[in-house]
């Protein structure tokens, strides 16, 4: 009975179910983390999805937080997300001013495409994504312009 449940469930709702979160953004954390007050004043931490951004302490990841703080620091933005990760933070894409903020971290050559979740986004997204990261690195921008930049996932294992 359980198992008919369950699969009735998941035909009526679907995974990935996408909400919007309006707020402004009060913290950058890193190049693809950051702190919004929604208009109850809850604090709601923000990894970006789809990106995954040098470390503090690895080359590029002061520049990588700079950029995403020059670009929403004190911003109202939307938040499009349908999950939270295992640190409890919303997954999403941030929107300012009509824009993928989380797309333009990629554009600036700041934070690498994180195929591994590449699933997890719509096949637009998944397109310009990776065809910006084909860019940044042919254009030599930002981390592509050092030889053999160290991703992020790499850099946590060490």
């Amino acid at each position: 009975m359980r198992l008919v449940i369950s699969l009735w469930l998941i035909l009526l709702y679907p995974c990935g179910v996408a909400e919007t979160l309006i707020g402004k953004v009060v913290r950058i954390t890193d190049g693809d983390t950051l702190v919004i007050l929604d208009a109850t004043q809850s604090q709601h931490k923000i990894r970006l999805a789809g990106i995954d951004a040098p470390e503090s302490r690895q080359p590029f990841g002061q520049k990588s937080k700079e950029r995403l703080s020059q670009s929403v620091a004190g911003q109202q933005v939307a938040v499009d997300w349908s999950k939270r990760d295992r640190y409890d933070r919303i997954i999403g894409k941030i929107i300012y001013d009509g824009k993928d903020v989380n797309l333009a971290q990629i554009r600036a050559g700041l934070a690498w495409w994180y195929r591994k979740y590449a699933g997890e986004q719509s096949s637009v997204d998944r397109q310009l994504y990776e065809a910006a990261e084909d860019r940044a690195r042919a254009d030599q921008v930002g981390l592509w312009g050092v030889s053999d930049p160290i991703p992020p996932w790499d850099w946590r294992k060490r």
